[in-house]
């Protein structure tokens, strides 16, 4: 069965949700340094991503539940080596 254009748009726009987040995680990790990265815009993005999470399980959609999962996953990491070095 073939992917349609929506799926197709669907998973590139996955993918890039997911790969934004690698270079501030690789940053913050190689330099030890957080003081750039937004507590709050992190605190409202882990919070947005879950939220999504529990609209793809109403809704059951695998896709909506993968995708944000990951991408929740990616940002609360970033949020955790946030608090890990501003101490």
């Amino acid at each position: 069965m073939p992917l349609s254009a929506a799926d197709l748009i669907g998973t590139a726009a996955a993918l890039c949700s997911m790969a934004s987040f690698t270079p501030q995680i690789v940053k913050i990790w190689r330099t030890r340094d957080a003081a750039s990265v937004s507590l709050r815009m992190y605190m409202v993005t882990v919070t947005g991503f879950s939220l999504w999470i529990a609209y793809g399980v109403m809704i059951e959609s695998w896709p909506v539940i993968g995708a944000n999962s990951v991408c929740l996953a990616l940002s609360a990491t970033i949020l955790a080596l946030k608090w890990r070095f501003s101490r």
